[in-house]
């Protein structure tokens, strides 16, 4: 066994000690499934296990851990294995150590510890005092064992790696501690942490070096670990991040970063501050080789980390910003974007509007948009409706905002929560009034125009700021669309409404429903002979038509739709066939305006999903 200095003596050359990548990936691979007890593999299975450490030191990993990631009393209880929660541990540290005999070479053991598995008090039902003696348990087997140090690793609660870092001090003082966290998307732990927080809390724990692992793949952990090290410049580092975030195609869970990737971002991690590298989900001994590689032909690096003592914490974690929507990177880019609208159901079943989305995915479609209570019926919160689409379908959605029947409390409430469940892209509308909808008399008052929303979520929610001008700690990142009527009765007054928006902040437009291209050019000619070039992109409302009944409708009862003579005149020839008229007329009108707008909305009539998947099908062939 190591002792503690003579890892740290190690660390003092200046070049970062590189560990293994994943396990649980790796055994996948060869056959296990993810529902089995990976741990227990030590026994049934030693060979495979030493397999894959052997590869691992052959790729140039200095440090490998051990397979019992899930060898505590909780995780082993559910497979009945818990009293052999000693042999499991020690026959893993056994299987190390053969491999590193095998290899001739100066490799460190690291004993792995994960989370219990079972969330604590105030969360759950494990006390801190029971989670530590599990700790311990599990820990005093792998000292026992001969274990280098020790590993405690993909911890979502900042109370539970604290509680195990002071679990392994305790029962295995001279063992080095790496502890470390994982992040969701939006820079912060499951429980809302940030890095500096993090950072702080492991280090005063007692730590010797502050992990972050798993999460997204090396951007997103090369921006925390600089946090980490601005916040705590003289703290040693670890970096093992996933081969990007999991994806699952076809039934199997697949991870995009390749090796040379993380190559790439090795001798960054490097310059950044971590002193020990490696990987994480997804990662192979070929990611493992190619930032052996990057790091062996790299003499040395300047380590930099900035420290702003002059700014408070809450401005620090203003700084860590949320990525931009994918809708707002393709438009950001030029892209052609199509979204669909969807209505929430008018009850509990959510199948048919999953597979609708998942059709309209499927075919190409950019972002699915949720309703509000449209015609001001009562339906599903289109939070829930776009939480569900992004987590079963996985595709990205916008929300759709009105401003009517919320008062300034529950706008700020919504606001929040759209946040919380990763549903950034936000459509300010008036809204429906209730007067026509199924219940006349429900409240329809409201604190903000749809200006005022949108100056409220721009210039304050992804500033910080609430309406008060209170902290709300780390500012959002929404992309905000307003609306937009290219067949108005007044076009200086719906001019006059959009500049009043752009200046609130907006980030693109939606149209209402048009037919006749040349609305499109009408408007940015009226737009630019006083304003100039239009700021913010343009994406033209369409709804396909039916049949002749259905244009006739709209034509008559439905406020700011024109459909041409010549439109009512196909689809009045059209027959039975008017479905199909319909979705050719869409296409013909996108192939008109598709160098005027940055996008389409479609509006698929009856929620007949497969002749909006249709147009989009063409749309992309014609692109």
């Amino acid at each position: 066994m190591t002792d503690k200095l003579s890892l740290l003596d190690r660390l003092k050359t200046g070049r970062p000690l590189l560990s293994d990548g994943a396990m649980g990936t790796m055994l996948h691979s060869r056959g296990i499934t993810y529902e089995g007890c990976f741990d227990c593999l030590n026994l049934s299975h030693p060979g495979l296990v030493a397999d894959l450490h052997r590869e691992y030191i052959e790729a140039g990993a200095q440090i490998i851990q051990t397979n019992t990631f899930g060898a505590n009393r909780y995780k082993l209880g559910r497979h009945g294995l818990a009293d052999n929660l000693v042999k499991i541990n020690a026959a893993g540290v056994e299987l190390a150590r053969r491999a590193v005999l095998a290899s001739f070479k100066e490799i460190l053991i690291a004993g792995d510890v994960g989370p219990l598995g079972v969330p604590l008090a105030p969360f759950g039902r494990v006390q801190v005092d029971e989670a530590r003696a599990a700790f311990e348990e599990q820990i005093s087997a792998l000292s026992a064992a001969g274990v280098d140090l020790i590993i405690i690793e993909t911890m979502t609660d900042l109370h539970e790696v604290i509680e195990a870092v002071k679990a392994s001090k305790s029962v295995a003082p001279k063992l080095p501690v790496v502890a470390s966290m994982t992040f969701t998307r939006d820079n912060r732990t499951l429980l809302g942490d940030s890095p500096a927080k993090v950072a702080k809390g492991i280090h005063e724990a007692g730590a010797d070096i502050i992990g972050i692992n798993c999460s997204g793949g090396p951007n997103q952990l090369l921006n925390i670990l600089k946090q980490m090290k601005s916040a705590l410049p003289e703290g040693l580092f670890s970096v093992m991040p996933n081969a990007g975030w999991p994806e699952q195609v076809e039934g199997r869970i697949m991870y995009s970063a390749g090796p040379d990737y993380f190559g790439d971002y090795a001798v960054s991690f490097w310059q950044a501050g971590a002193c020990v590298i490696g990987g994480c989900c997804g990662t192979t001994p070929a990611h493992i080789k190619a930032m052996a590689d990057k790091i062996e032909v790299t003499t040395s690096v300047e380590v930099i980390a900035k420290r702003d003592t002059d700014k408070s914490q809450t401005e620090q974690e203003s700084e860590e910003v949320f990525p931009p929507t994918q809708m707002a990177q393709k438009l950001r880019d030029g892209k052609f974007v199509i979204a669909v609208e969807m209505d929430p159901p008018r009850g509990l079943s959510t199948g048919k509007l999953i597979a609708g989305a998942s059709l309209l995915c499927q075919a190409g479609a950019d972002v699915i948009d949720v309703a509000d209570s449209p015609m001001a019926r009562m339906r599903m919160s289109p939070w829930a409706v776009c939480s569900l689409v992004q987590r079963k379908v996985g595709v990205e959605t916008t929300l759709h905002f009105p401003t009517r029947g919320r008062n300034l409390l529950r706008v700020q409430g919504d606001l929040l929560a759209a946040h919380a469940l990763e549903v950034r892209n936000i459509f300010v509308v008036m809204g429906d009034p209730t007067s026509i909808g199924d219940y006349p008399g429900a409240n329809d008052n409201y604190d903000l125009v749809p200006s005022g929303l949108i100056k409220l979520i721009k210039q304050g929610f992804n500033a910080g700021l609430d309406h008060a001008g209170t902290e709300i700690g780390q500012p959002t990142n929404f992309f905000v669309g307003c609306a937009l009527n290219l067949n108005p009765v007044d076009m200086e007054s719906e001019l006059k409404n959009l500049r009043r928006k752009i200046k609130a902040g907006a980030d693109f437009i939606l149209t209402q429903p048009i037919y006749n291209p040349d609305l499109v050019a009408r408007f940015h000619e009226a737009y630019e002979r006083e304003d100039g070039k239009l700021p913010i992109p343009l994406i033209a409302g369409l709804l396909p038509l039916a049949s002749a009944r259905h244009a006739a409708f709209l034509q008559q009862e439905v406020p700011g739709i024109d459909i041409p003579a010549e439109v009512h005149q196909q689809m009045a020839e059209s027959g039975t066939l008017g479905a199909k008229a319909g979705i050719r007329l869409t296409v013909e009108l996108v192939e008109q305006i598709k160098d005027k707008v940055q996008g389409v909305y479609l509006m698929p009539a009856f929620s007949r999903f497969d002749h909006a998947a249709e147009i989009i099908e063409q749309i992309r062939g014609n692109s």
